[in-house]
């Protein structure tokens, strides 16, 4: 794994009737819907560490403390950015920032563990045993 400080990531969408508040379920309004601000972030952290990471790693995400600042309506390009701000061992902390384009729309702090992901995928379908 070489993941660095610096790394950056970036994801982007367009806010339609599929990604709104309303259409998901977490408020009633169609505006750009806070858990598909989490999910760009998200990506965007991935987009930034996933090819630094050797053949068969991947990450989870661990930890999100954000805030949604900002609406943005149906028609608006959102995107997120993410940085690498520290890494230790398997702890990746990334800071990450969304946008429309009218400016900022949120912000905060993401970490993302690095995993194997055969490993990864196997523990979490032995849970199936134990129902």
């Amino acid at each position: 794994m070489s993941v660095t400080v610096g790394s950056k990531g970036r994801s982007e969408s367009v806010v339609t009737e599929h990604n709104t508040a309303c259409a998901v379920g977490s408020g009633l309004v169609p505006v750009f819907a806070t858990p598909y601000m989490v999910a760009l972030m998200e990506n965007a952290a991935v987009n930034a560490v996933q090819g630094a990471l050797e053949q068969g790693q991947g990450t989870v995400g661990t930890r999100l403390d954000v805030t949604h600042d900002a609406a943005t309506p149906i028609g608006m390009k959102v995107w997120a950015e993410a940085e690498v701000t520290a890494v230790d061992r398997k702890k990746i902390t990334l800071s990450v920032k969304a946008y429309d384009e009218a400016g900022p729309i949120g912000g905060g702090v993401h970490e993302r563990f690095v995993i194997d992901t055969d490993r990864f995928l196997s523990r979490a379908e032995a849970k199936k045993g134990g129902r």
